[in-house]
């Protein structure tokens, strides 16, 4: 298994059957590039559904969305950042700088 959230892309428009679990998601455009990656705590109210729908408004270019359900969803966080980052050279387009992020050297995959 690999670091990278490899799950299909889901139209937004689906994001309201999301279910109420801690995770990490990723809002994407049409093309598939990354536009913003973040998570739903224990502090999010309702969860990934409510995180995923309220990021929608934040990020109007965005078009779908892919999560991964996990309790560690702020190291799993952490390592798409870095990962996005090792990839890219800088974080997605609606993401923050994080101080104290750390690197990551992955090993390279096929882009485009």
């Amino acid at each position: 298994m690999g670091i990278r959230l490899s799950k299909p892309w889901l139209p937004l428009d689906a994001a309201s059957r999301l279910s109420g679990q801690l995770g990490v998601y990723q809002l994407g455009d049409d093309a598939g590039d990354v536009l913003l990656i973040a998570y739903a705590g224990g502090r999010s109210r309702f969860g990934l559904r409510g995180e995923v729908e309220n990021a929608r408004e934040r990020v109007p270019a965005a078009t779908q969305y892919r999560v991964e359900i996990t309790t560690a969803y702020l190291t799993r966080y952490q390592e798409l950042l870095m990962l996005h980052q090792a990839d890219y050279g800088t974080l997605p387009a609606h993401n923050d700088p994080v101080p104290g992020l750390g690197r990551l050297s992955p090993l390279p995959t096929k882009m485009g």
